[in-house]
């Protein structure tokens, strides 16, 4: 469960505002009576699925770049710290890079990279 909290936190506050300005629409004075009823039921249903969309896509690719660094495969993560020198980094093993949990970390780099946002380094390297 803290994983889940971890990774789609942001779009929980999404969700509550999108929810409050439903609930907002659907109880004015111009709106029938069952539409505020409807319309939770509809969006907050809506909500749920895309967040548990988002949730299992984003674990199954974590477990996916786990599998494929074991295997002693390069991946490439975001580099979100410093976009203006470089917008990834590329890790492996053999550039003595380890897995605990679900962070990659090396001793001569101070930022860890989360598992998240991380993908299979296929050998091009983006512009």
């Amino acid at each position: 469960m803290e994983l889940f909290f971890e990774l789609e936190i942001v779009y929980l506050v999404i969700g509550a505002f999108i929810l409050s300005v439903a609930a907002f629409v659907t109880t004015r004075d111009f709106m029938p009576k069952v539409a505020f009823k409807r319309g939770m039921l509809s969006v907050g249903g809506l909500l749920v699925i895309m967040i548990s969309f988002h949730y299992f896509m984003t674990t199954s690719r974590m477990e996916g770049v786990k599998e494929i660094f074991n295997e002693g495969k390069t991946i490439i993560c975001e580099n979100k710290l410093r976009r203006t020198i470089s917008r990834s980094v590329l890790l492996s093993k053999e550039l003595g890079w380890r897995l605990e949990g679900d962070k990659f970390k090396n001793d001569d780099y101070e930022r860890d990279f989360h598992t998240s946002r991380c993908i299979e380094f296929n050998g091009i390297v983006p512009k």
